[in-house]
């Protein structure tokens, strides 16, 4: 028998929404490769007996780039062009990492952790709070992020706040993959996905005609994706800002989650496998030193 994965994790509850996260750790955490930041990672989310995220890969190692869960967030590199091969570039939310040679970024890469920083966790019982510290390559921060599930309410409310403690300003991207497995359905006619506008872009999409068509303000799926099979759009938007409001329904199940933040998307990528839908909202972010910025999260869960 396969042992049970040990990592350190926590459970949260507002007596609505359960859920369960992983927690940030260098040895023993569930993910460690450095693409996305280490807080924040949501094992599984119960609402009405209807579960949100989950596993959605085939293969697992904690370094992959992907081997991910739940409404996670990536921020673009920090000093990267800047780096010279063997000098350290900048992850927010993972640390500082060692460039190798001077081949362009790729995010899909592993690199090393030459600076992990400094973690704190601080868990009740329906939140769990996150700060990671970090001074590095000219750029310092203090990233706090707390996961709180409202009182009453069957929501959860990530919110962020990211203070420039180095001497250069921060100025990059932040976006959530989102990673929805709703009540693990496969990919395909009975996800519905809505955005905040009308005459979505097309421009630079895989899968439209074959697996999805954009109608109105709605992607909508053809046919369940085969197994290698992805539908992706990098810019749905086409550059313009828009409200941060997106839902997700899966009719077949009646579950159904709306997405909203306090900033306007600057970027709608979204990107689908046939195992999990995920609508990419990026924001812009843009901190002088000894500033701060700080931004929110709400997913509001329901059912039809």
């Amino acid at each position: 028998m396969k042992p049970t994965l040990q990592v350190p994790e926590a459970d949260i509850t507002n007596g609505l929404v359960r859920a369960k996260l992983y927690l940030p750790d260098a040895q023993n955490g569930y993910y460690r490769g450095t693409r996305f930041d280490w807080s924040g990672v949501v094992a599984n989310l119960d609402y009405k007996g209807h579960t949100y995220h989950g596993k959605w890969f085939d293969n697992y190692n904690p370094t992959t780039h992907d081997a991910i869960i739940g409404p996670v967030e990536e921020f673009g590199p920090l000093g990267y062009g800047d780096a010279k091969a063997g000098e350290t570039f900048v992850k927010i939310g993972i640390g500082g990492l060692t460039r190798p040679d001077e081949k362009p970024y790729n995010s899909f890469k592993t690199y090393a952790i030459a600076n992990p920083g400094s973690w704190s966790v601080k868990k009740q019982a329906d939140q769990v709070q996150f700060t990671h510290t970090l001074n590095d390559s000219n750029y310092g921060y203090a990233y706090q992020k707390t996961l709180k599930l409202t009182k009453g309410k069957p929501e959860l409310v990530i919110t962020h706040t990211l203070k420039n403690i180095g001497i250069r300003p921060i100025e990059t991207t932040a976006y959530d993959h989102n990673f929805f497995v709703i009540d693990q359905q496969p990919t395909g006619p009975t996800y519905s996905v809505t955005f905040p506008i009308a005459g979505l872009s097309a421009e630079g999409g895989k899968g439209v005609g074959e697996v999805v068509n954009l109608q109105g303000n709605q992607l909508v799926y053809l046919r369940d994706l085969g197994k290698r099979e992805q539908a992706y759009f990098p810019n749905l938007a086409a550059g313009k800002p828009v409200p941060y409001a997106i839902n997700v329904d899966n009719t077949k199940t009646g579950a159904g989650v709306k997405v909203t933040g306090d900033r306007d998307i600057a970027r709608l990528v979204f990107w689908s496998s046939s195992t999990t839908v995920c609508p990419e909202p990026y924001i812009d972010i843009k901190v002088e030193p000894g500033k701060s910025f700080s931004w929110q999260i709400a997913y509001q869960y329901y059912t039809k």
